[in-house]
């Protein structure tokens, strides 16, 4: 039996593989950056000025809306907070 799910969760659910794998680095980055707003105790109003972003963006950042974020705002947002970013790529298994 052949196994019907990849490891992109958004390309599960029917998004194509472009958008899919847009959407997976998003979420990735949002999680980076809802982990330190929560490790560091931040309020919302405290993440929204150092992320450069207003208390409504914190709250939907917060929220995991990912759609409401660019991969470049992200980043720019991680950038604020002193956060490294490194990239890596990897071939993607044969179906």
């Amino acid at each position: 039996m052949k196994n019907l799910t990849t490891d992109n969760i958004f390309e599960d659910i029917g998004f194509n593989k472009q958008e899919a794998a847009n959407m997976k680095v998003r979420a990735e980055l949002l999680l980076e950056i809802r982990e330190y707003i929560r490790k560091k105790g931040l309020k919302q109003k405290d993440a929204a000025t150092l992320l450069g972003i207003n208390q409504p963006e914190v709250s939907a950042l917060m929220d995991g809306h990912i759609f409401k974020f660019s991969i470049d705002a992200l980043v720019n947002m991680l950038a604020r907070v002193g956060r490294e970013l490194k990239i890596t790529t990897r071939s993607k298994k044969a179906a």
